[in-house]
């Protein structure tokens, strides 16, 4: 991180505006990282309860990395939760992202806090049947958490 949180949040307060500049940036500049994507206007949650139709969604419309892997932990672990941990903790704009595992698209939702990971959608995934051992014997992905599998 270049900047302490409240500097960045004084130069980009976490605003509609600051959500869809940094969704315009992402969208021409990750294609190197995750692929072909689209800048997108969708209702989004900015508060609870309170939504807003936003310019501030890219669409990923097939994740390099998620494509590469094959692997809901990875893409879990080493995409969802550390770049919405980025943005929403360190750069101080919320981001909430959520990976379609069904067609390997991706959506990074600016201006929308993420949901806990207890209760989002992609920490419940089951593994990718073609491309995991553990596939058939397990209904959560247990790479989502390693917390959970030293639980048990």
């Amino acid at each position: 991180m270049c900047l302490p949180t409240r500097s960045c949040r004084r130069v980009f307060p976490p605003t509609q505006w600051a959500a869809e500049i940094s969704a315009a940036v992402a969208s021409l500049g990750f294609y190197w990282l995750v692929g072909d994507s689209e800048l997108q206007t969708q209702e989004v949650e900015v508060a609870p309860g309170v939504k807003r139709q936003q310019r501030s969604v890219v669409h990923i419309k097939k994740c390099r990395y998620l494509e590469s892997s094959g692997c809901v932990g990875l893409c879990v672990n080493m995409c969802k939760v550390p770049t919405q941990s980025f943005f929403t903790d360190d750069f101080g704009l919320p981001l909430t992202m959520n990976p379609n595992f069904e067609d390997l698209s991706c959506d990074m939702v600016f201006g929308q806090t993420p949901p806990p990971l207890t209760e989002d959608a992609a920490y419940q995934q089951s593994c990718f049947v073609p491309h995991c051992s553990l596939a058939k014997s397990v209904e959560v992905c247990p790479k989502t958490d390693t917390e959970r599998t030293k639980a048990r």
